[in-house]
């Protein structure tokens, strides 16, 4: 059965989410492979919402086995917070449903304290991190002296690791940053020798149980979070995530080889957004990105920030088929454009070197680079109601193609609604003709 890897395209809000939940269906496995709690996947399932940060967007269906790879960063009070969370809503979350690999880095308090004090220290020009802690619980990863989720349930081993990370967060803390703010809460310490009881049973070794699956013959959905441009290696630097949102990652992120993966689904909002800092070379700062922000009730379901709002990018978009090797395109939020007269396509860059087709490595230069747009007329009709191609705007069908025509990766899902049934499915990735 295929294997499936769904992906953001853009700066990431782009609808993964209910992508993944629709899917899910088809998949026997569902594996977030990479971020923390830094990622808001909002879901509408029979008109009730739901927002997940770390539980894997398939645990609305009741059948079907959710794991959290190696390459997420967990802070346990959310996920504890979570599970509770969806149990109180009459969804089962259990060690049989839920699993987290035993290799997961694990947020501690002093990790969030650190991203705050970090981002208040920078003044006017802050990176527009959310503040969970995921950067500083990267690096303590790559510096090789995190928390693993193994380390964290051995209360002996654990409370020794912890102990020598404060000692060196409180120096850089105070003499570094120059901060007084707490390194951890009153009581502190207990809560968190309480909660690693709690995760205990969900601890597995994720990448032999995706082996087992695929070995069986069953299907796995690989989720990511954030976006393509927030790439720590490929985003627009350093106004990015700590992790690769890349589909490679799901490779190292899940604990698989590369030629697991069958098909790789990059999710593609119908117009651009952002959220905090950072060049937006499409971004409307007039009636029309009011009208998109509005419309699209563009508020960030992590931080509740205004996301910034612009045209289609073309250049993003050809520059995350390359780093994804896309295979097809799920299109998001279409009907937000309802009832504009044109729509522009940006199709390219040019500056004083001339034309630009791929973004530039420099921030300088990307700032230098202006938008060149191609119009299309827009469509007046709601589409919430269409459940075929055929039954959309003529202009919208033309909008679709010129997406595909100027990306050159083919449309396989159309989002025309907040809920799950508002989809129209012209391939499914999941089908054999389907995948790479």
């Amino acid at each position: 059965m295929p294997n499936v890897a769904v992906v953001g395209t853009q700066w990431g809000d782009e609808g993964k989410g209910k992508i993944v939940d629709l899917l899910t269906e088809y998949a026997d496995l569902i594996v977030r492979f990479q971020g923390g709690n830094n990622a808001g996947h909002t879901l509408l399932v029979q008109n009730e919402k739901y927002i997940l940060h770390l539980v894997p967007s398939g645990i609305l269906y009741p059948e079907k086995l959710c794991l959290i790879g190696n390459g997420v960063v967990v802070d346990p009070q959310v996920l504890k917070n979570e599970i509770s969370g969806l149990r109180e809503r009459g969804i089962e979350v259990t060690p049989s449903r839920l699993r987290v690999s035993a290799r997961a880095h694990m947020i501690m308090p002093y990790h969030k304290a650190l991203d705050i004090a970090r981002e208040e220290a920078r003044g006017r020009v802050k990176i527009g991190t959310t503040g969970r802690g995921i950067g500083p619980c990267y690096e303590d990863k790559v510096g090789r002296r995190g928390i693993r989720l193994i380390d964290f349930i051995d209360r002996q081993g654990f409370m020794k690791r912890y102990l020598a990370n404060l000692s060196e967060k409180e120096k850089y803390l105070r003499y570094v940053l120059g901060s007084d703010l707490p390194l951890e809460a009153e009581g502190e310490r207990e809560t968190l020798i309480e909660l690693s009881r709690e995760l205990a049973p969900y601890v597995s070794n994720v990448s032999v149980e995706i082996q087992k699956a695929v070995d069986s013959g069953r299907s796995v959905l690989f989720e990511g979070a954030q976006g393509t441009q927030l790439d720590i290696d490929h985003g627009t630097y350093p106004y990015v995530t700590s992790s690769n949102p890349v589909a490679g990652s799901a490779c190292s992120g899940a604990g698989v080889g590369p030629r697991i993966l069958d098909c790789v689904l990059g999710v593609v909002k119908a117009y651009t957004t952002r959220v905090g800092a950072g060049v937006f070379p499409t971004e409307l700062q007039d009636e029309t990105g009011t009208y998109l922000q509005e419309k699209g009730a563009e508020f960030g379901s992590t931080t509740g920030r205004k996301r910034r709002c612009g045209w289609q990018d073309m250049v993003v978009l050809r520059e995350a088929a390359r780093l994804n090797s896309l295979s097809g395109l799920a299109i998001t939020k279409l009907d937000v454009l309802s009832g504009l007269d044109t729509i522009r396509i940006c199709t390219g860059y040019e500056n004083d070197e001339g034309l630009q087709e791929a973004m530039p490595p420099s921030l300088e230069e990307l700032e230098k680079c202006r938008p060149i747009y191609e119009d299309l007329p827009g469509w007046s009709q709601p589409i919430g109601e269409a459940r075929s191609f055929s039954e959309l705007p003529m202009n919208a069908q033309d909008y679709l193609h010129r997406i595909e025509a100027l990306s050159g990766v083919p449309i396989y899902l159309i989002s025309v609604g907040p809920s799950r049934e508002q989809t129209i499915t012209e391939r499914n990735p999941f089908d054999s003709d389907s995948t790479t």
